[in-house]
């Protein structure tokens, strides 16, 4: 089991990137694309929840914790790079160059880290207005819910060992 806890945030952080690239993008950012990403958004939250309680049910939650940011993370940082891809497609010189998948990826992830080396930057109010919410739901997200995946780890680790008893005196084993 460990195994696979271990490999599946690779095999869907490379299944999402595959996604982003092969995945029809080419409308630019419609009302429909708009509800997307809010229902993405949404998504970025069921996920994480339903990693949380993963996380305490696991008998390995320090491995589902990684999972969990991991997964969220990379869906969060595609979800946006998509946004911003559609964006430019819509309303071109919403960024003060044309940004391809590869562009909007990387924008997205210096905007994530907070670099922000300035290469790319956002022009038009909604790119604007769309880089901030990706800046104060990042923050959210780094902040609040590392807490949050750190203290369901913490509670199921407790709980496994609480739910093991002490170790028997005679063999030493729990």
């Amino acid at each position: 089991m460990p195994l696979v806890v271990a490999v599946r945030p690779a095999v869907t952080t490379a299944g999402l990137v595959a996604a982003y690239y092969l995945l029809p993008m080419d409308s630019g950012f419609t009302d429909e694309a708009a509800v997307g990403l809010v229902l993405g958004l949404l998504g970025v939250l069921a996920l994480f929840l339903w990693h949380i309680r993963a996380i305490r049910h696991s008998p390995y939650p320090k491995l589902r914790g990684v999972e969990a940011l991991s997964t969220t993370v990379v869906f969060f940082v595609l979800l946006f790079a998509a946004a911003y891809h559609l964006l430019e497609l819509a309303e071109p010189g919403s960024f003060n160059e044309f940004l391809t998948r590869t562009d909007s990826l990387y924008f997205t992830l210096t905007v994530f880290s907070t670099t922000g080396f300035g290469d790319i930057t956002a022009r038009s109010q909604s790119a604007r207005l769309m880089v901030s919410v990706q800046m104060a739901v990042g923050l959210l997200l780094v902040g609040v819910a590392a807490r949050v995946l750190v203290n369901a780890v913490q509670g199921a680790v407790r709980r496994r060992g609480e739910a093991s008893g002490p170790p028997d005196a005679a063999s030493g084993r729990p």
